[in-house]
């Protein structure tokens, strides 16, 4: 968390392209502004924000003085906007790995644009930033409601995705050209550090074009996002493969399920949706270590448990384990990310060679679906919370916001810096209420030699 040396909302800051004159074409309840602002009419107030901290202690010292209160700036449409809605160019990508939502948020932003601002010329960028370097050659997609109005149901994007920034100069360069008002990035931290370093660009050249994030990972680990868009649709599908692993573990003797789901820092798909199901025995994530040998490491307990019970399901985020397979070691994708090593085929080898070693049959069996959940669309709660997001973000963009994001916190859509949102990975805490919840679950044992 930021320190609180500084003024307290210096993090929390969001930068504008400058005053908002032109009067909103939106036909809202308007607050008389001669009144005190009204945070919780149609219309937001700059001055409008959100706590941070809810707790009664951070109350109870901003009551005595002690500190002023930190607080984020409250989303939502604006009384005045900054750019003229009849003469916006507005463009939106997708980056990064695909993620059930994407069309969703792509519907929503276009139909805000088109029907509450009155925006004619949206256009959508094929592949990434790739879309933005003209030595491609990929055409931009016009956006209409009719080219929107059924993608929603369908899993991937329509704008298609890639890995990697490229050049942010020439980026830029194609944004001055097309004369764009506002970009629209809608991806995960890769992303959102490239959209940064673009702002950045454009702030160094004096342009006026707004770029807005919507915060897109399956991991769900982007800091101070309460929740990505996804992540719901991701738990309840991997809830379905850990079922099946299950099944399948009690339809063979000696039967073990392994199944490995995303999360390479943090192992919030992994712990939620073992929680969602309720029958996996271990569940293994990169922010708890654990040994595979010695009296207490997870051969051992497998041992015991196949004993007594003749059948386990093991949970496994692809990040967790990296030591036994040289993660870190083998360089970085496109998007800067480190390369993992496999951990499923990892465990699952050992694990066989284990039993193998002390004589003992086991039908082990093997899920991996991590690009079918990739690939799903989105469930019935992110297609709700994607079209929030959407407007959301065209609401910000209109009114000249840039260099930020819109998140959710204490259940209320806010604005968020992207400097603040990449500085770090949002992590599960072990000693928190979900990883608790889950050895609860589970009745793992601490799986580390002391």
């Amino acid at each position: 968390m930021p320190s609180s040396k500084k003024h307290p909302d210096e993090w929390s800051t969001i930068q504008t392209l400058g005053p908002a004159k032109v009067e909103s074409p939106l036909f809202l309840k308007r607050v008389d502004a001669a009144a005190e602002p009204d945070c919780a009419g149609v219309f937001v107030e700059e001055s409008c924000r959100v706590l941070v901290d809810i707790d009664l202690e951070s109350y109870n010292r901003t009551r005595a003085g002690k500190e002023p209160p930190r607080t984020f700036e409250l989303a939502g449409p604006r009384r005045r906007v900054y750019f003229d809605p009849g003469k916006v160019k507005a463009a939106i990508l997708t980056a990064g790995g695909l993620c059930p939502g994407l069309n969703d948020v792509i519907r929503s932003v276009v139909l805000t644009l088109h029907f509450l601002y009155g925006v004619r010329n949206i256009f959508g960028v094929r592949h990434g930033y790739q879309g933005l370097i003209p030595e491609f050659g990929h055409d931009l997609v016009n956006l209409t409601p009719e080219e929107v109005t059924d993608i929603h149901e369908f899993g991937g994007s329509i704008l298609s995705s890639s890995r990697g920034l490229y050049s942010v100069e020439e980026i830029v360069d194609s944004l001055e050209r097309l004369n764009i008002s506002i970009l629209f990035t809608i991806g995960g931290d890769g992303t959102l550090r490239g959209a940064h370093l673009v702002a950045e660009e454009i702030k160094r050249r004096g342009l006026k074009i707004s770029v807005v994030g919507v915060p897109k990972t399956i991991d769900n680990d982007i800091n101070m996002v309460a929740r990505s868009f996804g992540f719901d649709t991701a738990v309840a599908t991997a809830a379905l493969v850990i079922r099946s692993a299950h099944v399948e573990a009690l339809g063979a003797p000696n039967g073990i399920g392994v199944v490995k789901l995303m999360g390479r820092e943090s192992g919030f798909i992994a712990a939620s949706a073992s929680l969602a199901q309720g029958e996996a025995n271990y569940v293994l994530i990169p922010e708890s270590d654990f040994d595979l040998d010695g009296p207490a490491g997870l051969l051992a307990h497998l041992e015991g448990r196949l004993a007594g019970r003749h059948h386990a399901v093991i949970v496994v985020a692809e990040g967790a384990g990296q030591k036994y397979v040289g993660g870190g070691g083998k360089g970085t994708d496109p998007s800067g990310n480190v390369r993992l090593g496999d951990i499923g085929v990892y465990l699952c080898d050992r694990i066989r060679a284990h039993f193998k070693d002390k004589g003992r049959e086991i039908n082990l069996k093997y899920m991996d679906p991590s690009y079918f959940i990739r690939s799903q669309p989105a469930s019935a709660s992110d297609r709700i919370y994607c079209g929030f997001l959407g407007q959301k973000a065209v609401h910000a963009g209109l009114a000249g916001k840039t260099d930020m994001l819109i998140g959710q916190w204490n259940n209320v859509y806010v604005h968020l810096p992207i400097p603040t949102c990449v500085a770090s990975r949002k992590k599960v805490d072990i000693d928190g209420v979900l990883w608790r919840s889950v050895l609860e679950s589970t009745g793992q044992p601490p799986l580390v030699n002391r």
